[in-house]
């Protein structure tokens, strides 16, 4: 009862924010009672990746604010929606319940918060734009303790396609 309760109000929390800004978050209470699948362990993060991670953790220490542990599994799900958003040409939060629901299971997490974006050239760029915009500025600088992120290319049409997930663990 209790978690058709919580999926309904995250779905109304998706559904409310999905078509005004591209950062979202949710906290949920944790059951780590079953697990939606098992965690991934293996990541290979490209530079461009590594880099928006640092500068993501530099403006967070030049803040006052702890730097975020990165996690491959969080990093895994980044990118199973940058696929989805480069198969469909979108850029939005579609599943972002699921993505967050399997962070909470497989991870514990407590809170999980997402940032997306598009087309842009350099970590530099997508990272400014994000702390120029208060709802991803809002996750960047958030109660979090972990993150990942996955940083994809069309191939057909050579542009950049960002998913950013972060964590309180």
């Amino acid at each position: 009862m209790k978690a058709n309760l919580l999926r309904l109000v995250l779905l109304t929390t998706v559904i409310f924010t999905i078509n005004s800004c591209s950062s979202d978050s949710s906290e949920v209470v944790t059951d780590n009672s079953t697990n939606l699948t098992a965690k991934v362990v293996d990541y290979d993060y490209n530079e461009m990746e590594i880099a928006t991670m640092d500068l993501i953790n530099e403006y967070r220490v030049s803040v006052g604010l702890n730097s975020l542990e990165r996690i491959n599994h969080i990093s895994y799900k980044s990118e199973e929606h940058d696929d989805y958003m480069i198969t469909n040409k979108v850029v939005n939060h579609n599943d972002f319940v699921a993505r967050s629901e399997n962070i909470i299971k497989v991870l514990g997490a407590q809170r999980v918060g997402e940032n997306v974006a598009y087309n842009f050239k350099t970590a530099e760029s997508v990272v400014a734009a994000w702390l120029n915009s208060p709802a991803h500025k809002e996750n960047i600088v958030g109660n979090y303790t972990h993150f990942g992120i996955a940083i994809k290319t069309d191939t057909e049409t050579g542009k950049k396609y960002y998913t950013n997930i972060f964590a309180k663990i």
